[in-house]
């Protein structure tokens, strides 16, 4: 895994149900290094710190592979990396082989795999429509956002180096698809509702679907 893009997102206003709205997901490539924060990255704009940044959220992850599949839905959008709202748009980022809970070291900053994406309607507009809410979750792979342990700078062509890897874990790829499934695999339920990776409040409401 290697960082190809570092993106920041400027304040952009629109309209949403007849009221002015303001969001960060419009990042754009920065080429400079992005300094992770605890609970955020530095310089980048969050809008709403209630579903956004935080320990769990600090920084997130979106995996080049999965450009094409959406250009091709949506050819006449003006492409760049950071277009899924992405801090770190990242090469050979395969969300079937990376676990929840794992430690990477990457730049000067350690981070920990931690919470799963939930697209919302700001999502749908910076896509121009809604139904892209659906098709993302349909198509399963949402990304990740990560833990920082340790603050520090990365850059791009900057490495992820394994540090430690959990033994008893859910890749990136079958978290996303237990949260949105309706019919929740049992075993992933009890892995997942134990990894003190995700949230507290994620954790207990997964747990409620335990048999």
């Amino acid at each position: 895994m290697k960082i190809i893009s570092t993106n920041i997102g400027t304040p952009t206003t629109f309209l949403w149900k007849g009221k002015e709205e303001t969001t960060g997901i419009y990042k754009k490539p920065t080429n400079e290094p992005l300094y992770l924060t605890k609970n955020d990255v530095l310089g980048d704009e969050i809008s709403n710190r209630l579903n956004h940044g935080g320990y769990y959220k600090a920084c997130y992850l979106f995996s080049a592979a999965q450009y094409p599949y959406w250009k091709n839905l949506y050819p006449h959008l003006d492409w760049s990396w950071g277009m899924f709202g992405e801090n770190l748009t990242v090469a050979n980022f395969d969300e079937r082989e990376v676990f929840l809970g794992a430690i990477y070291k990457v730049g000067d900053a350690i981070v920990q795999v931690s919470q799963y994406r939930e697209p919302c309607y700001k999502f749908g507009h910076r896509f121009g429509t809604q139904k892209v809410l659906k098709q993302f979750i349909e198509h399963g792979f949402g990304g990740t956002y990560v833990s920082i342990l340790e603050e520090g700078h990365v850059a791009i062509d900057d490495d992820f180096i394994m540090v430690e890897r959990p033994e008893n874990s859910l890749t990136v790829a079958a978290l996303f698809q237990l949260v949105f499934a309706k019919e929740k695999n049992q075993q992933m339920l009890k892995i997942s509702a134990k990894s003190k990776a995700i949230p507290p409040k994620k954790r207990i409401w997964l747990s409620t679907f335990i048999k």
